[in-house]
């Protein structure tokens, strides 16, 4: 049973979030909370949680949601990881609505659809059934400001994860079901030291360790640091021009004695575990850059870098945004036979 939940789990998010498998097989669960909503944010590399400007905010800095003034929905599909699996499929849906006075708060939901499994024998690969498997997170955000610039937001997540049931094939019982819980803390700094420069921060997926099978055998969240600055290059009339950096660090500390460190102890061991220059080897790194015309057409381009594991690519990405709508597209080039190559994404936002 093992062996199967990271089998999935690995099929579902394969090299988007290789570096979480860097540390050892089982080191983190319910992964497909690593994997970015929003065709926008998908353009440029996957480098916006110092921007978060619209209702994916939710997601990538609660903390943006403070300087939102309407209510607005966002809805994302993907056809996930098309050269690996044809059945693979990655939605998010989130709306956000101002509170006059006090801030903005939000709901999203991410589901993640990981196709059809087949049962065999543990030694024996004749085929004994079939079942469906899937993943999902309910979600609620808010985000405050805290000074004229500056805002920080928080996320409340409950997630189930149900990759298979119980199974009367296996010498090890226990089914493929679990639920937890997970906290996102977010803070976001408007023209900081600069004008149009700006700084995010998001500590994602903060919470105890989910089980499957056994306490000896749960996972820790797959709690992740995000750090990045945008900076509005070009700001005139009809043309504007953003670019964004960013890094982000699994923070899972290897497992010692046949456990992993619980989150607050790993936010230091992750970072200490090794000499400097191999931890920075654990860090991704992306960039990207978004020009608007006239307020009207967007164009999008990235960068995403992890050495670790060995996840290189070129996003491009645009859109589209007519009155309250916005339509938006991300694509991936990532080589050709890699898994994330050809990934689209495709995103509506609403402004209601």
């Amino acid at each position: 049973m093992k062996k199967l939940l990271s089998l999935l789990s690995l099929c579902a998010v394969f090299a988007h979030v290789s570096s979480a498998f860097a540390q050892g097989p089982g080191s983190s669960g319910v992964l497909f909370l690593l994997i970015a909503p929003g065709a926008r944010a998908a353009g440029m590399g996957e480098s916006f949680v110092a921007i978060a400007d619209d209702a994916t905010a939710t997601y990538w800095n609660p903390a943006g949601l403070a300087f939102q003034e309407r209510m607005s929905l966002a809805l994302m599909h993907s056809n996930w990881l098309p050269q690996l699996a044809s059945d693979l499929y990655y939605d998010y849906a989130t709306v956000v609505k101002p509170i006059s006075g006090i801030g903005t708060a939000g709901l999203s939901v991410t589901f993640i659809n990981l196709g059809e499994q087949i049962i065999t024998g543990e030694n024996d690969p004749t085929e004994l059934g079939r079942f469906s498997s899937y993943e999902l997170a309910l979600a609620g955000s808010f985000g405050t400001k805290i000074g004229a610039n500056s805002a920080a937001g928080v996320t409340l997540k409950f997630i189930y994860s149900n990759l298979a049931p119980e199974l009367n094939n296996t010498t090890q019982k226990g089914d493929g079901n679990a639920t937890a819980f997970a906290v996102d803390l977010g803070y976001l700094h408007r023209h900081l030291l600069l004008d149009r420069l700006n700084f995010g921060v998001n500590l994602t997926n903060i919470g105890p360790k989910i089980t499957y099978i056994d306490a000896a055998q749960a996972d820790p969240l797959p709690t992740n640091l995000r750090l990045g600055f945008s900076y509005n290059l070009l700001k005139q009339e009809f043309n504007s021009l953003t670019l964004t950096t960013e890094i982000n660090r699994l923070i899972v500390a290897p497992k010692r004695e046949g456990s992993a460190d619980p989150v607050y102890k790993a936010l230091v061991t992750a970072f200490t575990d090794e000499p400097l220059k191999d931890e920075l080897k654990h860090f991704i790194y992306n960039a990207g850059a978004e020009y608007w015309y006239n307020n009207f057409v967007a164009l999008r381009t990235g960068y995403h870098y992890d050495q670790v594991g060995r996840v290189k690519y070129i996003s491009f990405g645009a859109g589209l945004k007519y009155s309250s709508l916005n339509l938006d597209f991300g694509y991936i080039s990532a080589g050709e036979g890699h898994p994330l190559s050809d990934t689209m994404r495709f995103s509506l936002g609403i402004g209601l």
